[in-house]
């Protein structure tokens, strides 16, 4: 055994452990393994050891489902900016007789971020229709994704906790609405690992308008292993930044060099408790070497039909972008990246203050051809038998106006849809009350949405966990049930 000593002006050098040293660590060697056979008798163990996450684990190695899962992957299409669900899957007959009327005192108080006093009730100038033999109603802004209502199951009745972006960004991401937990698909790598071991785990597709409100932390590793945390890809000729070596250097001096790297850096490793983030980078020095050779391939959405390519939409210009996003969505989802997560909109996207009906209109038409096209394509393929496909924003919008034409932010009650792996198709399930402000019937947090997405992915959101700062700390916190009525 030795032991690191110097400092920062100095080298670095190696001197062996003292009798002390060595005994007081064995001691509490023997201690923790007592302490784990005790904790595992009660089932209170996280889902598998910490020692996986070492220096001489392999964090990225696929490992063993809790349960047997319905799904192989999530693909996560977030709808940054808070969609209203009032415009888009949530008739609400009531709302349109009261139009112009304040508040009926019998729905009560409602936290907002400014208040109710001077505001109206304001109907939706959409129109809806029953779609699909489920006779799922949708708005007429939605005509594409219309044509594959008997895949999806709408959650009317979510809510959340907070009234504003980031703090109802990170809720619906990490479980939490502080910064700094970890992502959802930060806990589901860190469950289950890999299936491809030449790209990414998890992938976050952004919006190239801008990030979303509440920034990277939205996919974050938080306190979990900083490898678990998403790759972040771009659209574009160069999806993924500096993935090709220099001019000049050779594949064979490459390697050279990174295996003289890898032996320095494990070097500095062994010598001090686990450092999450140095492990990391030594994982991403190698994925990255075999990223340059097979993520080309797979980023390069013009390797697809013709007929593909135009029926996501990628050569319209109200769409073509968020189009080719979702046909990458695809390609990797179809090499076994495990998680995908997809953003619609820029810093403001679907956050309609001011003017629901344009804000709305401009990007429903960029959103739904491309995402009906992309679950035909995934259902053509036999991909979305084994794909949970979860469409979300960080919450929805009131009933009552802000200004004359907009919404503002509505925790209350808002829709998220499911399609795919192991949820019934063609089904609604909860409600909001009357004008469409609080979930009323069978109400859905996002810590439900959360257990059912982990629950699909054959994890147990109770044994999912990783102790930090001497709590048991899990994507669900302290609550969470799996909204079984929905499953198949």
């Amino acid at each position: 055994m030795r032991t690191g000593c110097g400092g920062p002006n100095g080298p670095e050098t190696f001197r062996p452990a003292t009798r002390r040293e060595l005994l007081t660590r064995a001691g509490g060697g023997f201690g923790a393994l007592a302490l784990a056979s005790l904790l595992a008798e009660e089932g209170l163990p996280a889902s598998r050891p910490a020692a996986a996450d070492g220096p001489t684990g392999d964090p990225s190695a696929a490992r063993a489902p809790h349960f047997p899962p319905k799904a192989l992957s999530i693909l996560f299409l977030f709808m940054s900016g808070g969609p209203s669900h009032l415009e888009l899957f949530d008739p609400k007959p009531d709302l349109q007789r009261l139009h112009g009327q304040k508040l009926p005192s019998s729905f009560g108080a409602v936290a907002t971020r400014r208040g109710v006093e001077k505001n109206v009730l304001l109907s939706t100038r959409r129109t809806f229709r029953h779609c699909g033999r489920s006779g799922i109603e949708m708005s007429d802004l939605l005509p594409h994704l219309a044509g594959v209502a008997d895949d999806l199951v709408m959650l009317r009745g979510c809510y959340g906790n907070s009234v504003t972006h980031p703090e109802s960004v990170y809720l619906m991401n990490t479980g939490t609405t502080r910064m700094g937990g970890p992502s959802a698909g930060a806990w589901v790598t860190y469950g289950l690992g890999t299936e491809n071991r030449n790209l990414p785990a998890f992938v976050v597709v952004p919006d190239p308008g801008g990030v979303v409100k509440g920034g990277p932390p939205s996919w974050g590793a938080g306190f979990l292993p900083a490898t678990y945390q998403g790759t972040v890809v771009r659209g574009g000729e160069s999806p993924i930044r500096y993935l090709q070596p220099p001019a000049g250097l050779e594949p064979t001096r490459q390697r050279g060099i990174l295996d003289l790297l890898r032996t320095l850096n494990t070097r500095h490793l062994d010598a001090r408790e686990a450092d999450s983030a140095l492990a990391a980078r030594i994982a991403a020095y190698e994925l990255a070497f075999r990223m340059q050779v097979h993520a080309p391939e797979a980023m390069d959405v013009r390797r697809e039909a013709a007929t593909t390519l135009t029926a996501y939409g990628v050569d319209r210009p109200e769409c073509g972008d968020f189009a080719a996003r979702c046909v990458l969505a695809r390609r990797l989802i179809e090499r076994g990246v495990r998680f995908v997560q997809l953003y619609c909109g820029d810093t403001n996207g679907w956050d309609g203050h001011s003017d629901i009906e344009g804000n709305h209109s401009a990007l429903c038409a960029r959103m739904d051809r491309p995402v009906a096209a992309l679950l035909r394509d995934l259902k053509q393929r036999g991909l979305l038998d084994s794909t949970l496909v979860v469409w979300a924003g960080e919450f929805g919008r009131t009933p009552m106006t802000e200004g004359a034409t907009g919404r503002d932010h509505n925790p209350h009650g808002f829709t998220v849809w499911l399609a795919g792996a192991g949820v019934k198709g063609g089904v609604t399930h909860g409600n909001t009350d009357a004008i469409g402000l609080r979930a009323q019937e069978n109400r859905t947090h996002v810590h439900d949405l959360h257990a059912t997405i982990l629950h699909l992915m054959g994890l147990d959101h109770h044994r999912l966990t990783m102790l930090h700062n001497g709590r048991a700390e899990r994507l669900t916190g302290v609550a969470g049930n799996v909204i079984t009525p929905i499953l198949a």
